[in-house]
């Protein structure tokens, strides 16, 4: 039986390479995270332009303008569904093709899929393009996360996975609310024109100055999907679906929260994203660093620490100020979690590193999925807009019930080998 890490994450070892200096480094890493950064607003920013969206695509909005942002919610779901579908698949098809050249080549087709999202009309077609653009979404993240570890430098890796989702974090601090701006005083169409930009600005410095990165030649399909035959695998992949679900309840109605309980104006909505996204760097700072020295135990601070901030929003959401602190506090504790649970992942496909840093993705979108519709559905039973927190405290107790399940099944694995 394999080995496996219990106080670190598992690192990938960065042979000296004499011609990758300080600079090329720097502008790979930033390049790595621009990508996650365009990544951030094309997933995040379509919740915040919702009613734009609606407004656009959904025929007879005005008659009933719930039911329409609900319609407009499939463009959300299908991309969740596309991360969860594409993460694994493209991990697993292009496993032996050099990582130095995969980066640029999934980069180019975001940068296709986003422009065919601004220019295409219809919700239908609307929502089939952004399955298609959710497809190498989990994939870019996992590969920028080892490239990012490897350009660290030995035991970095979850500092590395922090570095590449530090893209989607600063995401919500700047591009969410920028777009949310955009969508509301231009075109949210405009939105998607300039992430394509974004995608291919990164795909040129990173195919400019990426070192070589070489693939796993000698791995095939057959030995990729040895990673899911192991329990571990799939217990940690359902650790960040069902926990980090608690997140997105209450992230993807904080708009509509605010403006219906708080009073806060439709003007300051940005502002509130802005506060969640902050707590959302600050977090992944710190969970990054905290899952280098016991990837365990920052897993289960950050979901008890999540649970926490959830009851307080209850308590004072219905404040503008009390909404704001506890969107800041509530982005802090999940963002903590997230670097974890990656890290984790990554230990627990073994071998199949790629496909186990993808997975986080494919996990975590398909805890946007659960959350929202769970979140979506105490709305629509009629508990009110304050409601998704409730369900968030469920699904992040839920996920640290499935860390000690996780970590009891690796103690008995540990005694066996």
């Amino acid at each position: 039986m394999s080995q496996f890490t219990t106080d670190s994450a598992a690192t990938q070892s960065s042979p000296t390479n004499p011609s990758l200096t300080s600079l090329r480094r720097a502008l790979a890493l930033t390049a790595l995270s621009v990508g996650a950064f365009g990544l951030g607003i094309s997933e995040f920013a379509t919740m915040g332009v919702l009613g734009s969206i609606a407004e656009d695509l959904v025929p007879n909005y005005f008659n009933a303008p719930e039911a329409g942002i609900a319609q407009a919610g499939a463009m959300v779901s299908a991309y969740a569904l596309g991360v969860f579908i594409g993460a694994p698949l493209i991990s697993v098809l292009f496993a032996r093709r050099p990582q130095h050249s995969l980066a640029p080549w999934l980069l180019l087709t975001l940068a296709l899929a986003n422009l065919l999202t601004a220019v295409i009309g219809g919700l239908l077609p609307s929502v089939a393009v952004r399955f298609l653009a959710g497809l190498p979404h989990g994939a870019y993240l996992g590969l920028a996360a080892l490239l990012a570890g490897y350009l660290l430098g030995p035991g970095m890796q979850a500092r590395g996975v922090a570095f590449a989702l530090s893209g989607l974090t600063v995401a919500n601090v700047v591009g969410v609310p920028l777009a949310t701006w955009v969508g509301q005083s231009v075109s949210w169409r405009w939105i998607f024109v300039a992430i394509a930009v974004l995608f291919v600005l990164a795909a040129a410095v990173l195919k400019t100055v990426l070192p070589t990165v070489p693939g796993d030649p000698g791995t095939s399909i057959r030995s990729e999907l040895k990673a899911f035959t192991r329990p571990r695998f799939w217990l940690v992949i359902a650790v960040g679906m069902i926990g980090f679900g608690g997140f997105f309840a209450i992230y993807t109605y904080l708009a509509e929260a605010a403006m219906t309980v708080a009073g806060l104006e439709a003007s300051l909505t940005p502002f509130l994203l802005a506060a969640i996204g902050l707590g959302m760097v600050f977090g992944n700072i710190i969970g990054g660093a905290g899952a280098d020295r016991n990837m365990r135990r920052t897993a289960i601070f950050g979901l008890v620490a999540l649970v926490a901030s959830l009851l307080a929003y209850l308590l004072v959401a219905m404040h503008p100020a009390g909404i704001f602190i506890t969107a800041f506090l509530v982005g802090l504790t999940a963002w903590t979690f997230t670097p974890a649970v990656q890290s984790w992942l990554i230990d627990a496909a073994e071998e199949q590193r790629l496909l186990g840093s993808a997975m986080n993705h494919a996990a975590f979108n398909a805890a946007n999925s659960i959350g929202a519709w769970s979140g979506g559905a105490v709305i629509a039973l009629g508990y009110g807009m304050l409601a998704p927190a409730w369900v968030g405290i469920a699904l992040a107790g839920g996920g640290l019930v499935l860390i000690f399940v996780t970590m009891a099944l690796e103690r008995r694995m540990k005694v066996a080998s």
